[in-house]
């Protein structure tokens, strides 16, 4: 059984597949080494931000236990967003389409400051399309530097025009936190 730190993933996708990307993310980052999903969201279609012209996200929220070091999990978490299609070398637009993002929002109740990773997410707060799954699979949780509850968050940004959660569907088969996904 790994034991570790809770970290809280986000995925996004808007281009291709969609939610293949999504499932594909969700299943390499249940394949990490030290590393077990202990829950997930469910997936939410959710209104583009930014200023470019693109279709709506999907987006949902996976739990891992993890023996892995932030760094080293966002290592690999950049490199799964590579090997389905996404690019950020060379990109001009922050907020443009992508095939799979990944976020590390929490990473138990730490705050990371590092070159490169801050968490928690900087910018978890003021997202609805991260704080309602998030807030689905962790409803109890406090934001590591404000000490706000999430819910808190959540309420003052819900926007159920922008943000739906989808109905239960096949290509998302979403599992119990006690159903690990590989023995520990």
């Amino acid at each position: 059984m790994v034991q570790g730190r809770k970290a809280f993933v986000a995925l996004g996708s808007n281009l291709g597949d969609r939610g293949a990307l999504l499932l594909a993310g969700r299943d390499a980052l249940s394949r990490l080494s030290e590393t077990r999903e202990v829950g997930a969201s469910s997936v939410y279609e959710t209104a583009p931000v930014g200023p470019v012209d693109q279709g709506s996200y999907l987006n949902a929220v996976v739990v891992l236990e993890t023996a892995l070091a932030p760094s080293v999990l966002l290592r690999h978490m950049l490199a799964i967003e590579a090997s389905h299609g996404r690019r950020r070398e060379g990109q001009t637009e922050r907020f443009g389409p992508r095939t799979l993002d990944l976020d590390l929002l929490l990473y138990g109740d730490e705050c990371v400051d590092e070159p490169g990773l801050e968490v928690p997410h900087p910018r978890l707060h003021e997202r609805a399309f991260v704080l309602e799954p998030l807030c689905e699979v962790g409803s109890e949780l406090v934001h590591p530097r404000s000490g706000t509850p999430l819910e808190t968050y959540r309420a003052s940004v819900h926007d159920p025009g922008a943000v739906s959660r989808r109905p239960d569907s096949p290509d998302w088969p979403l599992k119990s936190p006690a159903s690990p996904t590989q023995p520990g």
